[in-house]
């Protein structure tokens, strides 16, 4: 018997190599409890017909003492990553048909270290939103609470996992679509590095933004998967090295944890949100390690900043998918109608409504007005962390000011869904690396829901965080 409930990859590959279970087994049993969820949960969009197929073929390596870090893993995969020969739709209906021609970089890494591809999960459209209701193709629920939201735009990715239909699972992450529903459905969520991670073959939101990332059980499962997708590519330009930024001594013997007040006294915390931060921050206190307010007076912008950069990049990236090329395409009366039929019935309302905002700001005479202010900003605030991380190893948030929400509550109300991005933002802004590690539970009528805590450290040291975020304890 498997208790996959409990299984990490460094469990589950000890298990494997010992002929305990097999590759198969493993598959099945993910496979079992994603189909009977799967209908209620929505987190899969489609289970691929070949996981079998693909187990059966890590079993042979396994038989033949082939050693991989991820081999028999069975992974989740969002939507808008592409796996050859699979759809990726990016949960679009512009894209409902659209079979990718080759593998993501981060596909490739994951298969030549092992891993098996259980489906592609849902999100919200072209990774435009934060509560994965905006997929074309039905909102996914959370597995600890149906009536509410997994948080997005992974929110499928991060479904599968908290509902057993997958071991791991990978997303992508903009301004926190990784680590918000890693904090709404309990679950470890990061966000590496700007460049750590090649972007070859993941459908676009924000080019300057998009990073793909794990969502595990675990630090430890999330360190074993980064270290395997990050890395220089030669397909991707923005794509670093893994030593390209140095690593400075610690401030400490360990490293020193800041606490950015001007960022904890904004309006909208939850009150035990708060109180469970400081909670978390007294368990570290207790562990050893020091603690430090740091100031990051900027920080107040720090959204509007990003919800003007994210969409006149979006506005960009999507101006590709015209329904004359690939895509949906849909027949007017002429070209013209044929260009705005396709785009009006292949985009979804956030998608359109990101894509006019983007258009507007970055429009004759509104650019300098709003564009050009917001890259003044996100310099100031790149500079307010970089002052920061002289004092400091890492600054520690709540992930989001509020717990997983119901579905339909912020439907129509999207400055208010923006808002619950409010602490992820800002490292997409600076480029760092940030992880979304589980901190608590909270009650919601009479529901337990998880809760997080995010962790910010200076450019490429993805390794403070697995070191502070394995010495937090869920309450």
């Amino acid at each position: 018997m498997i208790d996959i409930h409990t299984l990490t990859i460094r469990e589950a590959r000890k298990k494997l190599t010992a002929k305990e279970i097999t590759a198969v087994d493993l598959a099945s049993a993910f496979i079992k409890e994603a189909e009977k969820k799967n209908g209620e949960i929505n987190a899969y969009l489609e289970i691929f017909s070949n996981w079998k197929e693909q187990a059966e073929e890590s079993q042979k390596k396994i038989d033949a003492g082939v050693d991989l870090p991820l081999l028999g893993i069975p992974f989740a995969m969002k939507d808008n990553i592409l796996i050859e020969g699979q759809k990726a739709s990016a949960s679009s209906k512009m894209l409902e048909n659209y079979v990718a021609s080759y593998d993501a970089t981060v596909t490739k890494k994951l298969r030549d270290a092992g891993a098996i591809f259980l489906g592609r999960t849902n999100m919200d459209e072209f990774a435009m939103g934060g509560s994965t209701e905006n997929s074309a193709f039905g909102p996914t629920k959370n597995p600890h609470d149906t009536e509410r939201v997994p948080g997005g735009s992974s929110g499928g990715s991060a479904a599968a996992v908290a509902m057993d239909g997958a071991l791991v699972a990978m997303g992508t992450d903009t301004g926190g679509s990784i680590r918000q529903p890693a904090s709404y459905c309990g679950l470890v969520g990061l966000k590496p590095t700007y460049g750590a991670v090649s972007r070859n073959g993941l459908i676009a939101m924000g080019s300057s933004l998009d990073q793909a990332g794990p969502l595990a059980r675990t630090v430890e499962d999330a360190e074993i998967i980064f270290d395997v997708i990050s890395g220089k590519d030669p397909l991707d330009s923005t794509s670093i090295e893994k030593d390209f930024y140095p690593k400075n001594n610690l401030h400490g013997t360990k490293p020193v944890i800041g606490i950015p007040r001007e960022l904890l006294s904004i309006d909208g915390i939850d009150a035990d949100v708060k109180e469970n931060l400081e909670k978390t921050i007294e368990d570290l206190k207790a562990k050893g390690y020091e603690t430090k307010e740091v100031s990051l007076p900027h920080i107040a912008y720090a959204l509007s900043v990003y919800y003007v950069l994210m969409p006149a990049e979006v506005s960009s990236n999507l101006a590709r998918f015209d329904g004359l090329r690939y895509g949906l395409h849909v027949d007017g009366k002429n070209l013209n109608e044929d260009y705005f039929k396709s785009r009006g019935a292949g985009f979804g309302k956030e998608v359109r409504r990101r894509i006019i905002l983007g258009t507007y700001v970055l429009s004759a005479g509104y650019a300098d007005e709003y564009y050009y202010k917001a890259k003044v900003m996100k310099a100031l605030i790149a500079d307010d962390f970089k002052k920061a991380y002289e004092e400091v190893d890492v600054i520690i948030t709540p992930t989001s000011p509020i717990s997983a929400f119901k579905i339909g509550e912020k439907v129509n109300d999207p400055v208010s869904m923006y808002l619950a991005d409010v602490f992820t933002v800002t490292a997409y802004i600076v480029g760092i690396p940030a992880m979304s590690v589980p901190s608590g539970f909270l009650e919601r009528e009479v529901k337990k829901l998880p809760v997080g805590v995010q962790l910010m450290s200076d450019f490429g040291r993805e390794d403070i965080l697995f070191t502070v975020g394995k010495e937090i304890t869920v309450r």
